[in-house]
């Protein structure tokens, strides 16, 4: 709930721009006149039969009910939300915000042996064949995926979303690693420092 009321209040009424899946959709939008919903879905179901057989059947279910929540939740603040959270000229305290509060959500999502979507399991399985933690993996695909979308992105737009996510990536990694790791997150912290995502 916290991740799509951020997203809604924080990014989309601040302009932020979209790394991860959505990003790659929007580039196959701008480039190919792709449809985005169609495109993440694409992506999304290699991804999650992949999270099947080797994060099992309980991570799918959490990551299922973690998206179903996720997309309620964000149509009803589409619809019926009477906040506006417009930072105006401030997208750098926009950019803090977003970042600390969609981390944070992210990460609880995590610790609780869920995902938030195909990026995020993508995340994780770098994390567990690498040294690097999952808030790190964020933050490199987001950037790389924000930086091929420059063609079409405004710039300013773009340098404070990888802001935002480099933040939000940092967040994930503290929320992860705070206090007993969940055995349903193969967090490297566990045996390196690193943790595992949805």
């Amino acid at each position: 709930m916290l991740l799509a009321f951020s997203y809604y209040h924080i990014n989309f009424q601040n302009h932020l721009a979209e790394g991860g899946f959505v990003g790659l959709a929007l580039i196959g939008k701008y480039t190919f006149d792709w449809s985005p919903a169609l495109t993440v879905l694409m992506l999304d179901i290699p991804v999650f039969i992949a999270a099947w057989f080797f994060q099992g059947r309980r991570f799918i279910m959490n990551t299922a009910m973690a998206t179903g929540v996720f997309s309620l939740t964000y149509e009803l603040c589409e619809r019926y939300s009477p906040w506006v959270m417009n930072f105006g000229s401030n997208m750098v305290l926009a950019a803090v915000v977003s970042g600390v509060l969609t981390g944070f959500a992210a990460g609880i999502v995590l610790r609780h042996g869920g995902a938030t979507g195909g990026d995020d399991i993508v995340a994780l399985f770098i994390s567990r064949w690498t040294k690097l933690s999952v808030g790190t993996v964020f933050i490199i695909i987001d950037i790389v995926v924000l930086l091929v979308s420059l063609f079409y992105l405004p710039l300013w737009d773009t340098l404070y979303t990888i802001l935002a996510v480099s933040i939000g990536g940092k967040v994930i990694t503290w929320t992860v690693q705070a206090g007993v790791p969940r055995s349903a997150v193969p967090v490297r912290s566990q045996t390196a420092v690193h943790h595992q995502h949805g």
